[in-house]
């Protein structure tokens, strides 16, 4: 019991950092197995549950450490050639990001990028987002300083590689461990405190961990053509989703 007190964050209760814990592990699952989702159901049970002012910042620390335990278990199959232009436009859009993305309409945002990513499923990604890993950079980087999980946005650039599935997870994961980590270092420039919450990220990581390891264990067992069948499933259903909270927040 003494653990779970140095764990928790001033605020949250036993229950909830259980719940966040579970959370954690399950959303690194379906990561690794399907390939995308599990940041942006993370980001949603963290919006209920953690302060407003630290649920970005936190959330991509978070994010950071799931994404690397990824890249560690996968390192041997990352499409490098995607990473260095990626890495100069996140750098760009968190510049960017950090002074202007604030004042953007979150359900313009969220219907933005849930028609996007729709349509580029259903069609064909656009050639800026199929061969120009700098331009995907900037402005999933912008999304992310803003909008928490620019991970569906990433994935779109990654699926149109036509990467075998253990190549797609692992040049997500460093894609998103580059961009992650990026903003967090801009969220520590502009001020937020990450000092009391560290601990906290230390727990969520370990059972991000733990998620990855059960996920890879089911990666291993499916085929390149289930395994993109699930990622256009899962895309769609949360470009869905993004669009229906977009229509609600515009319409209210």
């Amino acid at each position: 019991m003494e653990l779970i007190l140095l764990i928790l964050p001033e605020g949250m209760s036993p229950p909830v950092l259980y719940l966040l814990l579970a959370v954690s592990f399950a959303a690194s699952f379906i990561t690794v197995a399907f390939g995308i989702g599990g940041g942006g159901i993370l980001l949603a049970a963290m919006a209920t549950l953690v302060p407003p002012a630290a649920l970005i910042p936190t959330h991509g620390v978070i994010q950071i450490g799931s994404n690397l335990g990824r890249v560690m278990l996968t390192f041997r199959h990352i499409f490098w050639p995607a990473l260095p232009g990626f890495a100069a436009g996140s750098v760009i859009g968190a510049a960017i990001g950090g002074s202007v993305a604030v004042n953007l309409p979150p359900e313009w945002v969220q219907l933005g990028v849930g028609g996007f990513i729709l349509w580029s499923v259903l069609g064909r990604a656009p050639r800026a987002v199929r061969d120009w890993p700098l331009t995907v950079g900037v402005i999933s980087s912008v999304l992310t300083m803003f909008f928490g999980a620019s991970g569906l946005f990433v994935a779109v650039f990654t699926k149109a590689q036509t990467l075998p599935r253990h190549a797609h997870v692992a040049t997500h994961a460093a894609l998103m461990t580059l961009q992650h980590a990026i903003k967090t270092v801009t969220f520590g420039m502009l001020g937020f405190a990450f000092a009391g919450w560290l601990p906290f990220l230390a727990a969520m990581i370990v059972a991000g961990f733990a998620g990855t390891l059960a996920g890879k264990t089911l990666l291993n067992r499916i085929d390149d053509r289930r395994f993109k069948l699930a990622l256009d499933v899962i895309l769609i259903l949360l470009s869905l989703r993004l669009t229906y909270a977009g229509m609600r927040d515009l319409l209210r």
